[in-house]
């Protein structure tokens, strides 16, 4: 199990962007695996772009992987995007977990020059190109007019691939380019659908199903006031990230998580049971150092509760 948290580089609006570094080292010394950091060039609450906030984190740690959860790699150019994620990947020592996403938000794409339509097809295009340039192979840039060649040193190993997305389409992708599939906004009984969904899709093509990972939404506390604050907090922030005609305020409730690890033990034992074994906690708040200890604690349940063999 990979237990990592999504760094809080994503404000609802009027709060502060916390100390990203800080946070990071707090988290690897908290004993979690991973950090993360969404993605986006505009969105409806202040950020800061994915890429340099988890550089920053890198430069900090040594140990925890540096995931993008997820990154929008057609939203960019073929050539920059790609020398950005080898050199972070040779600076952080191949700690590098490649999250990526077609994205679903029509309004960000005409700031970047890029047609919305078709953007699943260009991000296929860019992962088939992506090893060989990681690989520091010569290798024609398949979405720009005349695949010129581009050739990237130092050559770094290719960070493992994670597809975000719940469509078949995103399973699918996931199973084509061999990655992980990371999916978001799914109760433990829907994950376990479409997880079901994914591991047909691998036995009609006679491979592999992709290892399942997913996003969990949290507000630990062991104080029940300060729990259902956060839960309130959380809430709130999970619908501003998807707009008034997304989820509701009942459907972001059933997936937020507040309370002592005891509770959220119990939620990531039921993903596990639905076959994730990646999982990305989104925390937020002003007390975060203190949940990434609980996230810990929770973690130690957690292997307290597995049977042993």
């Amino acid at each position: 199990m990979s237990l990592g948290v999504s760094l809080p580089t994503f404000v609802d609006r009027g709060g502060a962007i916390g100390d990203i570094p800080a946070l990071a080292r707090h988290v690897e010394q908290a004993g979690l695996d991973a950090v993360w950091a969404g993605d986006h060039l505009s969105a409806r609450t202040p950020f800061l772009e994915s890429v340099v906030a988890l550089t920053a984190a890198a430069a900090v740690t040594e140990r925890v992987r540096i995931g993008f959860g997820v990154l929008l790699l057609a939203l960019r150019q073929q050539a920059w995007v790609a020398r950005q994620l080898a050199s972070l990947q040779y600076l952080s020592g191949n700690r590098v977990l490649l999250g990526v996403g077609a994205g679903f938000d029509p309004d960000e794409w005409p700031a970047a020059g890029i047609p919305f339509a078709g953007r699943g097809r260009r991000t296929d295009r860019m992962l088939r190109t992506l090893p060989a340039l990681f690989a520091g192979e010569p290798t024609p840039l398949s979405t720009e007019p005349g695949a010129p060649v581009l050739r990237l040193e130092p050559a770094v190993p290719a960070p493992p691939v994670w597809v975000g997305g719940m469509s078949d389409r995103a399973l699918r992708r996931a199973l084509d380019h061999g990655a992980g599939w990371l999916a978001s906004l799914l109760t433990p009984a829907e994950l376990a659908e479409r997880a079901a969904v994914s591991a047909a899709m691998a036995d009609a093509a006679g491979v592999r199903a992709p290892e399942v990972g997913t996003t969990v939404f949290a507000a630990l506390s062991t104080d029940s006031a300060g729990a259902r604050y956060g839960r309130e907090r959380v809430v709130r922030f999970l619908r501003s990230l998807t707009g008034e005609a997304g989820l509701s305020e009942r459907a972001a409730d059933r997936l937020v998580v507040s309370g002592p690890p005891e509770q959220l033990a119990e939620r990531l034992d039921q993903y596990l049971r639905a076959g994730a074994s990646t999982f990305v906690v989104n925390l937020s708040g002003e007390d975060l150092p203190r949940q990434y200890e609980l996230l810990a604690a929770t973690r130690e349940l957690l292997r307290d509760a597995q049977p042993v063999r």
